[in-house]
């Protein structure tokens, strides 16, 4: 799995583009990617590690509260 340069998109973003850091947070990293003019440098999202994601961190069920 290829990582990404989170510090270096940070300033990239923040400096270059002069978002917000609001801004920067609610953009997909494609969507900052395409702003900054750079190749998809990562893979979609299969099925596999999908499951593989939803078998690490199961979402948390809630106790239901009878008052």
């Amino acid at each position: 799995m290829i990582g990404l340069d989170w510090p270096g998109l940070m300033h990239a973003g923040l400096h270059g583009l002069r978002l917000t850091p609001a801004q920067f947070w609610a953009l997909t990293p494609l969507e900052l990617q395409t702003m900054l003019g750079l190749q998809q440098v990562t893979a979609p999202m299969g099925r596999e590690r999908l499951a593989a994601l939803q078998a690490a961190f199961p979402d948390a069920r809630k106790e239901s509260v009878n008052g």
